[in-house]
Order: structure tokens, then sequence, then C-alpha cells
């Protein structure tokens, strides 16, 4: 199985070698503290060892749900928001690339609702789905957070008009906690078939538990191919070693440039296909790192689209950035080749006979060059191929270094606690007369 390889060597003019020398103890103290679960958080804990121990019964439970859900319904609707949606949604847009979410050959559509609070959004989503038949998957720990619960509403409402009471039961699937909460007593009561998001997993940490793997599973993505890259992942990342754990040099450069001031990680990928990874990345640093006055700032660009937009200032501008850039080293089968034209107008002859994955290349290749003399340090992180093997990988490799750079500032990765401040006062709005 091919693995996902990390290149520093563009953070080279920006990082000295004593630097180097003086981060690797506290980066692999950092490491130990998380390797024997006794740092802030260790509850949450419960994702580091998940890609080896899953439970096959809950696994063969997850596919046969999903089985049934591909042979009752032509449209899925996955209701959550943040980690109960984002890595779903990024591995099915990785694994299965769609134009305008339209996947082909007829398989299940996969939609997203509960993501935000937009009347019209939900409205056309209904209409999207017309009379083809449906299920829904509910995703929430509490099953009282206000943007899906209030979707769920809507979704419960349309499946109990369209099939009854019975039959509505039959196309609900709860993923939610074990043992309490108001999804899992309307789950009990209503008889839903649940799943369980495990109580040592936060949200944004899980992907590879229920919340992701049964939309995968019923979108048709092979779990064992994700699953086993993850394994793989879990073992080659256990080594303390900085030098030898790609996790660790990851979670180091980036201390190191944070240290200097680099107060903005930019995530930067070249294929569409990885545009949601980038939202799920962003809200694994952004709720991990951000608290106590601390972290990095993660945003995303996709490339070469947003260099004619933002590409001045990452030349030219402040100079409080460096990138991470995924790039997709292997093309897949029937990448398209440049045609000759007989007028050359457009002066592009010169590359015919290549293909746009060629091009892309170069055009990532010259950006690293053209930032970075521009004093943006770029890491890249080269993905052998577009495959769920190597998306299991990546997922893996980005949970274990957010967890350890989190360790490295001094705070708790696995707890949000300013993500309460915001409710409070829009439901104490919500409650005015």
């Amino acid at each position: 199985m091919p693995h996902i390889q990390l290149d520093l060597s563009g953070t080279e003019p920006f990082i000295r070698p004593e630097e180097w020398k003086a981060i690797a103890p506290q980066v692999e103290a950092a490491a130990q503290l998380l390797e024997q679960r006794c740092g802030l958080g260790a509850d949450f804990l419960g994702w580091l060892d998940l890609p080896v121990r899953l439970d096959s019964a809950e696994l063969q439970r997850i596919e046969a749900a999903a089985q049934r859900i591909r042979s009752q319904s032509e449209v899925l609707v996955v209701i959550g928001i943040g980690g109960s949606y984002l890595g779903a949604q990024a591995a099915l847009e990785f694994c299965r690339p769609t134009l305008r979410g339209k996947p082909s050959g007829g398989a299940l559509e996969v939609f997203f609702a509960g993501t935000h609070l937009s009347g019209l959004y939900l409205k056309q989503l209904i209409r999207a789905i017309g009379g083809r038949d449906f299920s829904v998957n509910i995703i929430s720990k509490s099953g009282t957070t206000l943007e899906p619960a209030l979707a769920f509403r809507f979704f419960r409402r349309l499946l109990e008009e369209r099939y009854g009471l019975a039959g509505a039961r039959e196309r609900i699937y709860a993923t939610t906690d074990r043992s309490r909460g108001a999804l899992r007593a309307l789950a009990e009561r209503q008889g839903y078939e649940a799943f369980v998001i495990p109580d040592d997993v936060g949200g944004r940490f899980s992907v590879l538990t229920a919340v992701g793997l049964l939309p995968l599973a019923a979108a048709g993505i092979p779990l064992d191919a994700l699953l086993g890259g993850a394994a793989k992942a879990y073992q080659r990342y256990r080594d303390g070693n900085v030098l030898q754990n790609d996790t660790l040099r990851y979670a180091a450069a980036r201390n190191l440039l944070y240290r200097k001031g680099k107060a903005i990680e930019v995530l930067v990928s070249y294929e569409p296909r990885l545009f949601y990874l980038a939202e799920w990345w962003k809200q694994l640093y952004g709720e991990s790192e951000g608290k106590d006055g601390k972290g990095l700032f993660p945003a995303s660009a996709q490339f070469t689209t947003d260099l004619h937009s933002l590409g001045q200032y990452l030349q030219d501008g402040r100079r409080h950035l460096f990138e991470t850039v995924l790039d997709i080293e292997t093309p897949e089968d029937g990448a398209l080749t440049v045609p000759a034209t007989e007028d050359d107008l457009d002066g592009l002859n010169y590359l015919a006979g290549k293909t746009l994955h060629y091009i892309n290349r170069q055009a990532l290749q010259g950006t690293m060059e053209a930032h970075i003399e521009g004093q943006v340090p770029n890491l890249r992180l080269i993905l052998p191929e577009a495959s769920p093997q190597v998306l299991g990988q990546l997922f893996y490799f980005f949970e274990k270094a957010c967890a350890v750079s989190g360790y490295l500032l001094g705070v708790n990765p696995f707890d949000q606690p300013g993500v309460e401040a915001y409710k409070k006062n829009m439901l104490r709005l919500l409650k005015q007369p």
C-alpha cells in the first residue's frame, strides 16, 4: 500500500537546524503524553487506536444498514453539523468527485442538511429530492443541537407524511450517544436503528466511527480500504522519534513557524475533490488549537483558482502565513490531453500532447517556488494517489499531528469551550418575546 510523505524542503530557508534540535525533545514529550494517555483531555483519546480495534460486529451492522439504505432509497439525507458531517462529506468528495453533487451511474445521491440555518437551502433540498425515495441519517450526540435538530423536524415530518409512521421508522437511522440524550430517547421510543458515537471520541475526530462510516458505506465507499489505510497510518506513526515520524515533523514545523510570527496556516490544494477535506481540516485544527489566546488560524485555498484572486496577497502581502500543500502525485485513468489547433491563436500548441495533470503539477511547483522566494514557507504532503486507502492515512495523519500540536501549545486539544458562547447568546435572543 503506498503511503503519504511529508516534504519540508520548502521550510529550510526559514527554520535553522539548531531550532529543529531545540524543539525535538518538546515534540517527543508531547507525543509521549499522547501515547501514554496522560495529557490534557485524555478521556477523549478513543480515536488514537480506533483503526485497529473497531468492533467487527458493529462494522457488519453498519454495512448491513448501508445495503438497506441503497435498496430502499435513491437519496440519503445526512443531518449533522461540524464533526457530524464534515468527515463524511470530505471522504465522499475525495473518493467520488461529483459535478454539482450528482453521482454517476445511478449511485445513491447523498445530501447534507442541518449544517446551517438557511431556510432557502432546506426548501431547495426538499425540492431536489422530489418524489424520489429517500432515507435519513440523523447524527447528534445530544439530539438538541439547534441546526440539525430543526432540520430533522422537517425531514421526519416529510418521511411520516410520505411513508406513514411505520415506513418512516424503517428509513430513519440515528447516530447518537450510547445511553443518554434526546435523540437516543427518541430512537428507542420510535424504534429507529441506532449507532453509537463513542464517549471517548470527540466530534471532529469521529470520521472513522459510525458518524462517518454509515453514510460512506451507503454511498459505496469501501470501508475496508479506508480503515486499512488508517490502520497502516496508526502503525507507521507510533515511532516517538521526531526525525522518523512525519506527524511529529509536521507538528514541529508548524509550531516553529508559529513561534516566528506565522499566525495563519493555509491548506492549499490543486484539485476540487480536496475542497471538503480542507473544510474538515479547518474544524479539526481550529477547534483543537484555538483557545487560551493561542493557536494558528486555519485557512484554505483552491489553486490555481485562488491564485487569480488571492495570489497577489500571498506573494507580496503581510508575511504572517505559511502554506501546507496537498499534492496528488499520480493522475487517474483517462487524464485529459491538450489537443493541438491549426491556428494556435492562443499560442498554447507547445502544450499539445501534455496532460492537464502534468500542467497542474508544474503550476504547483512554480507556485511553491514563487511563494518561498516571496518569504512564504511551504510544507508539502505528497498523496501517492486519490484512493480510500490514502485518505484513511491522511485522516489519521492530521488527527495525530493535531493532538501533538495542541500539547505543544499547552492547551487541551479535545475541548471547545469557546463554541458555547455564541450558542448562549443565540438561544437567549430566540427565547426573548
